[in-house]
């Protein structure tokens, strides 16, 4: 199968469609398959990103040119 003409042959029947509950499903089947990136990384990642949000929201910053500097030898 040719993935790419078999997309081409899908967007020409999807512009063509006329029928709303046709096009009513297809939109539900998209959202069905749309992956949260949240729900794809770990506890720990998770548990990391809240730290920082929490950090942010005290005002628990550094300012940028301090982070790029830390590890300007590695750029």
């Amino acid at each position: 199968m040719d993935i790419q003409a078999e997309k081409l042959r899908l967007i020409e029947w999807l512009a063509s469609l006329r029928d709303s509950n046709t096009i009513s499903e297809l939109v539900a089947f998209k959202k069905s398959k749309e992956i949260d990136w949240w729900d794809e990384i770990s506890e720990d990642e998770k548990s990391e990103i809240n730290e920082g949000m929490a950090q942010a929201d005290k005002g628990e910053l550094i300012p940028h040119d301090k982070v790029m500097s830390k590890y300007d030898k590695w750029r």
